[in-house]
């Protein structure tokens, strides 16, 4: 009774899997949540902004004009929607998202070689978009100096944009390797509180009590199938990030697996602890919900960069265990970094796993035991 007894969890765990494909809300939970988020994340999701509906108010209707219009449109972004004098008011019903007004006089101008201007208006309700949009405006603008002939850049010098590990700016690499991060999060908390609040519940708790198995022996028994449920979920999404979406990987597998395990540990440690604090399956759910999406969602930098954020939730995230775990994830995947370049993430992983786990087993045990 002084030690772990492995027969006794392995006997624990054997029940556990008897019960998970007994259990049809479980099976598809671990099977259908992982499909349904990379299906969703990967197809939904696209940071990168297209068919911009672009008004244009062409006062000029000269050759210049057209062909400043062409190089809006052939830049794959906008779309032209002619508007004559209404064309703020196309903003304002949501016609267009953007305008264009060419004054006249502009082709004479640029015919002369002088300079010349053209107003862009964009709708700023959507920041994001308007961001974005920013970002274009520049590489359409030194198009438009070089084929106007408006403006030119120094003699002999020639500025050249490259974009390192993501060539194209694919939105799908950048969100699909993040999914492991939302999928472990989620689902091994949920799954966890889940079941051991469902014991508490049906008071099958007490009757683990009275046999010869310990706390301990309990804990690992009952955690070990759903941790394999959750990695397999995680394989899914490596599967799907590389034959469905053709995310590259260029790091480490044996690193992206103790990141895995670690990040694993630490997401299973937080179901437990809710489990034990709740006891009841409904404020179980709700509680894992909230601890195993939000975070990884918003707080990780899936979609919104942590350095972006303002200094107290950037220092917030530290304690955060996804946080760690979306930076890792993406480097091994798209960078090729290794255990060096890592340090950092697996430490600090490392440390909030093992807080977790001790204080949820800490919880568990001071419940259980006379």
């Amino acid at each position: 009774m002084n030690g772990f007894d492995l027969n006794r969890a392995y006997s624990v765990a054997r029940k556990e899997v008897m019960h998970i494909l007994r259990d049809p809300f479980t099976l598809v939970l671990a099977l259908g949540l992982p499909v349904m988020l990379v299906t969703f994340f990967g197809y939904a999701i696209d940071f990168e902004v297209r068919d911009i509906k672009l008004a244009v108010s062409d006062l000029d209707q000269g050759p210049a004009a057209r062909r400043l219009k062409e190089i809006f449109t052939s830049s794959g972004y906008f779309i032209p929607v002619e508007a004559g004098s209404g064309t703020v008011g196309m903003l304002d019903s949501g016609k267009a998202d953007a305008a264009l007004f060419i004054e006249p006089g502009f082709s004479r101008t640029v015919m002369g070689g002088g300079p010349v201007t053209a107003q862009f208006i964009m709708d700023g309700s959507d920041n994001s978009k308007a961001a974005a949009v920013s970002g274009y405006l520049a590489g359409i603008q030194r198009s438009a100096a070089f084929k106007l002939g408006g403006a030119a850049t120094p003699e002999g010098l020639a500025v050249e944009t490259r974009f390192l590990y993501n060539a194209e700016l694919n939105s799908q690499w950048f969100t699909i390797p993040g999914l492991a991060a939302i999928i472990i999060g989620l689902l091994a908390i949920l799954l966890t509180a889940l079941t051991v609040a469902r014991e508490w519940e049906n008071g099958s708790m007490e009757l683990l009590l009275s046999t010869p198995v310990r706390p301990i022996e309990i804990i690992a028994g009952k955690l070990a199938p759903y941790a394999l449920l959750v990695l397999g979920g995680v394989f899914f999404v490596y599967l799907s990030s590389r034959f469905v979406f053709g995310v590259p990987f260029a790091g480490s597998r044996p690193l992206f697996l103790a990141f895995c395990l670690l990040y694993v540990v630490s997401a299973l440690s937080q179901g437990l602890f809710i489990s034990v604090a709740t006891r009841q399956q409904q404020v179980a759910m709700q509680f894992a919900m909230i601890i195993g999406l939000l975070p990884s969602l918003l707080l990780s930098g899936f979609i919104f960069p942590v350095e972006s954020m303002p200094p107290f939730f950037n220092y917030f995230t530290m304690i955060l265990p996804p946080r760690w775990f979306m930076e890792a994830v993406r480097g091994i995947f798209l960078k090729g970094a290794g255990l060096r370049e890592l340090a950092l993430p697996f430490l600090a992983l490392l440390a909030l796993s093992a807080a977790l786990l001790a204080l949820a087993l800490k919880k568990f045990k001071t419940d259980m035991e006379p």
